[in-house]
């Protein structure tokens, strides 16, 4: 029954068309049988010969029109690569959106991720070369005639500017530069201090990052996750030269073992080619690359600058691609901040802008070169220079912004801010933007800030509307008060509590003696009034000479590690006088708790705010609170308060933990 469905269904239309190779043989086999369908009877009603032969092509006719096209497919195939009338990099660079594995191309192994028969690698914490969402090409020849001359002399250009800035950067790029990070401490941050974010990303703190208005940028590193994101936006980078793509068998092979993580073998096999191709670009590219991939497995210092030194060697040879030029440049820079070479990278960036200055992404990158050695200035006229030519770019918005807040010019930052989430651009999803403009809109009675601060938390930024910590270890326990019981710290609290009139007599002494010690609070969290600070432990440290107008002070507190060698919190006196207000605000990290020992204390007029709960001191008595959490003073008395400030681990955190975060 099924043969004759389906000849009564297609059987008519099978015979009349000649459309294909298949088809028509099928029709030809059909007209030689015995039997015809329905179809076929009708069609020879209605348009066969009287004598009852079936009209149209004949077999041989069916043959002859079935070579026709065969032919002309072949021909057609052959004129595609003999004129090279399809960009074929440019096809493979397509699929390149589907790019899951970070190699650059769309190859089995991302077939297997996308169709979840495999894990996406996650072995790459920095985003590899191909894949930055600020890569794209911008020196490509244009369409149009002698499209080759027109690259040629580009690239001409580029080496001639290499060549002129090669010395000065080895020049100023010295070990001076070099800030104390170690490779180590960014390694145990991307284990276990990674700050909550709908798009996971890594804060490397090295240095104080303070939250209030002396604000300090600091280098965020992005992972592949957001650059698979957003490589739908750009074209694969041409990395091949004339010569190049003649070895380019080779060169696969040896990245093969690269992706494939045979990081030593991969390294190997790259430097025998540079052995016997030295003026090969690709094969010196790819060796900084396996040098960047063993830095990190190491963990060693010395081997990433020695990818740095060979990123600059690509650079220097003949013939070099633009894109591979604009790559091999980005990179140096990323892993030069990665070390703290941050005047090297500046080198290096101020170098990509001169080579490709239409390119306003790398312009953007070079306002961040400014921000990290902490020169707002040309930061800001970077800025100002890319909005003047692209004025809806996001990120430079939300640096500009950034910027003039830091400036304390906080109206004019709250558009810049605002604007710059809002456009979606990539790098304006970040958790201190929100931060800050939360903050600016809070300080001119903006009624809107605690709406960014929720779609902050919504988006991943923060832990919640009132915890806006950036610098966090997931899981810990989260509360704006504590109980010395809760913390498990009853030894400490009791120490505080039983002495608290000698830690007070000596802090009295230093105000009467020196009032010099007690420094202004210089984050400019203050609305208003007078607010100092004396200080003894910051950051684990023991500072002597301050130890040395309260000694006795000090000595009791060297037996309890979870203080003294807290290296995210400080150990302080803390004055505040009258008609004081400080803005609310919260501390940068999660790890720790702040307890305050009353020792001067007015009976009125002196309150804390942490959340949505206000307490008073006591003099003698200990206050715990998680400082991440918003919170706000006033100092409304008559006479000033005088407060000991003694910042804890907190509990939760593991003694590994606690060795290896980094200090804030």
């Amino acid at each position: 029954m099924a043969p004759r469905k389906n000849a009564k269904g297609g059987g008519g239309n099978s015979s009349s068309t000649s459309g294909s190779g298949s088809g028509s043989t099928t029709s030809t086999g059909s007209s030689g049988g015995s039997s015809s369908s329905p179809g076929t009877r009708r069609e020879t009603k209605h348009g066969g010969h009287k004598n009852g032969r079936k009209g149209g092509l004949s077999g041989s006719s069916f043959f002859t029109w079935f070579m026709v096209i065969a032919l002309l497919g072949v021909w057609t195939s052959v004129a595609v690569v003999w004129f090279d009338l399809v960009d074929y990099e440019e096809v493979l660079g397509k699929l390149g959106v589907y790019d899951a594995d970070g190699d650059g191309d769309f190859d089995v192994d991302d077939a297997k991720v996308l169709l979840g028969l495999k894990e996406r690698s996650a072995s790459k914490i920095f985003p590899p070369e191909e894949a930055e969402p600020h890569a794209e090409p911008e020196e490509q020849a244009p369409e149009g005639t002698e499209p080759q001359n027109i690259e040629d002399e580009v690239r001409e250009q580029i080496q001639s500017l290499l060549h002129e800035t090669v010395h000065t950067e080895h020049d100023q790029d010295g070990p001076a530069e070099e800030l104390p990070l170690e490779y180590e401490n960014f390694f145990t941050d991307d284990a276990d201090d990674t700050f909550e974010m709908l798009e996971p990303e890594t804060l490397h703190e090295g240095r104080i990052h303070l939250f209030g208005f002396r604000i300090k940028y600091n280098r965020k590193t992005i992972k592949t996750k957001n650059l698979f994101f957003f490589s739908a936006k750009k074209k694969k980078p041409k990395l091949l030269n004339k010569f190049d793509k003649t070895i380019k068998a080779e060169l696969d092979a040896a990245e093969k073992l690269r992706k494939r993580g045979k990081i030593e073998e991969a390294v190997n096999a790259f430097e025998e080619l540079v052995r016997k191709y030295p003026q090969s670009p690709r094969a010196r590219y790819g060796k900084a690359q396996c040098e960047d991939d063993l830095a990190e497995k190491r963990r060693s210092n010395e081997v990433l600058r020695k990818a740095i030194e060979t990123y600059q060697e690509v650079t220097s040879l003949p013939d070099v691609p633009t894109d591979l030029v604009k790559l091999s440049l980005k990179r140096r820079s990323e892993r030069q901040q990665f070390l703290g070479h941050m005047r090297g990278s500046l080198l290096t960036l101020q170098r990509l802008v001169q080579l490709f200055p239409s390119d306003t992404s790398l312009k953007n990158d070079l306002g961040v070169g400014y921000l990290l050695i902490g020169d707002n200035d040309n930061a800001k006229k970077v800025y100002e220079e890319v909005l003047n030519v692209t004025p809806n770019d996001g990120f430079a918005k939300v640096h500009y912004g950034f910027i003039l807040k830091a400036q304390n010019k906080i109206a004019e930052s709250i558009p810049y801010l605002k604007e710059g989430i809002e456009s979606g651009d990539p790098g304006t999803d970040d958790g201190r933007f929100y931060f800050h403009l939360g903050d600016a809109m809070q300080r001119v009675g903006n009624k809107e800030a605690y709406k960014w601060y929720e779609l902050g938390h919504k988006r991943g930024h923060f832990a919640s509307v009132w915890q806006r910590s950036l610098y966090n270890v997931n899981g810990l326990r989260a509360q704006p008060w504590w109980t010395p019981r809760e913390t498990g710290y009853t030894e400490l609290v009791k120490t505080l509590e039983r002495n608290w009139k000698l830690i007070r007599d000596e802090g009295l002494a230093v105000m009467d003696k020196a009032k010099g010690l007690f420094l202004p609070e210089d984050e400019n969290l203050r609305e208003k009034g007078d607010w100092s600070q004396f200080t003894l432990w910051q950051q684990g440290r023991k500072n002597e000479n301050a130890c040395k107008g309260a000694p006795k002070t000090c000595t009791l507190l060297e037996k309890f590690p979870e203080t003294t060698g807290c290296r995210r919190g400080q150990i302080k006196y803390s004055i505040m006088h009258p008609g004081t207000h400080v803005w609310p605000h919260t501390g940068p990290t999660n790890c720790r708790l702040r307890m305050h020992l009353g020792l001067v204390i007015p009976k009125e007029g002196c309150k804390i705010r942490c959340a949505n709960e206000t307490k008073t001191w006591e003099e003698g008595k200990v206050l715990i609170f998680d400082d991440s959490f918003e919170h706000e003073v006033w100092q409304d008395a008559s006479s000033f308060r005088l407060i000991f400030i003694v910042d804890v681990w907190h509990p939760e955190l593991t003694p590994q933990q606690r060795r290896s975060l980094p200090a804030i």
